[in-house]
């Protein structure tokens, strides 16, 4: 017992710190960013743009501070910006659609670069697969003449002080946090494989992950990822990596599947916050992400056959 205690310790102990340091940097560069003003220059970089998805300008700074930061301080601004730029629950599903699929690119792009994912992967595939989804969401919705009547704020948060010492303090504790709940899926995760869970947990889920051709040992982390956020998800799948188990191909296609549909439940409900629909910013996004992981999984297999899997993904990273 002792030694199944001490191993889980050091396990956990060295996820942990692989996560803080890559995180620990990237929330320094973060503040330091925003407060040379990169997240306005990104929101006037991106304001032509909104257009394109049927969005007022000014959601081009919406977006910008959520990919920069998270999406607590992109709806933060959204409040701000509300009053002068009301939106219809149709355009408030697009913009939550694109803050979705791109929030915390500093942070989350830095996981995914520890996971073998490079950064010129993550930004096209969350920026770029956002303004898609973005576009064909606003579309569906003027096709159909749905959703166009104003959306509602159910919850609106406190503004965040400014100050560096309460900014340090709370990022100091979301990264003392993390630790507890990087130890509790640890023990879950074990749980789960002795209690013989985990089988029935890759038997449900075979089918989705056969269309995507990623193997089953990747189940559980995919669902962590799902549910909790791209972070536990990617820190877990290095960690299961390190025992041979999960092949450089599988956590690849993981990866890229989890910055696209991560966090399917606290960011959703967020997003509902907003006064967005339902349908669009899950089911939607869940969909899209599918599809994408699918073509991404058959382009990796497709694109040099007289090439290994590692030699193409190279390639595509």
């Amino acid at each position: 017992m002792l030694t199944s205690l001490k191993s889980l310790f050091l396990d956990v102990g060295r996820v942990y710190l692989t996560l803080l340091k890559v995180m620990v940097p990237a929330l320094i560069i973060v503040k330091v960013l925003d407060m040379i003003g990169g997240t306005v220059w990104l929101g006037k970089l991106l304001a032509p743009l909104m257009s394109l998805v049927g969005l007022p300008e000014a959601m081009g700074l919406v977006w910008a501070t959520a990919m920069l930061t998270n999406i607590y301080t992109g709806m933060a601004v959204f409040f701000d910006l509300a009053g002068d730029n009301p939106l219809t629950v149709a355009q408030v599903s697009v913009l939550g659609i694109m803050m979705l699929l791109a929030h915390a690119l500093p942070i989350e792009g830095a996981v995914a670069k520890l996971s073998g994912i490079s950064w010129r992967v993550t930004l096209p595939l969350r920026i770029g697969g956002g303004f898609i989804l973005g576009m064909i969401t606003n579309q569906v919705y003027l096709l159909g003449n749905w959703q166009q009547q104003p959306a509602e704020i159910v919850w609106q948060p406190t503004p965040a002080s400014s100050s560096l010492f309460d900014w340090g303090i709370a990022q100091l504790t979301m990264l003392a946090s993390i630790f507890f709940i990087i130890a509790a899926l640890m023990i879950l995760l074990r749980l789960l494989k002795w209690c013989g869970i985990e089988k029935l947990i890759q038997a449900l889920l075979s089918p989705f992950l056969k269309a995507l051709t990623i193997g089953k040992e990747t189940t559980n982390v995919c669902v962590i990822g799902l549910v909790l956020g791209l972070s536990f998800g990617a820190g877990l799948l290095i960690d299961e990596a390190r025992t041979g188990k999960i092949s450089k191909r599988d956590i690849f296609l993981a990866v890229c599947f989890l910055g696209l549909t991560h966090s399917i439940i606290e960011d959703t409900i967020l997003i509902l916050l907003l006064g967005a629909d339902l349908m669009s910013i899950l089911w939607g996004r869940l969909l899209f992400g599918f599809i994408v992981i699918a073509i991404l999984a058959r382009f990796i297999e497709q694109k040099s056959p007289s090439c290994s899997t590692n030699e193409s993904i190279e390639k595509v990273s």
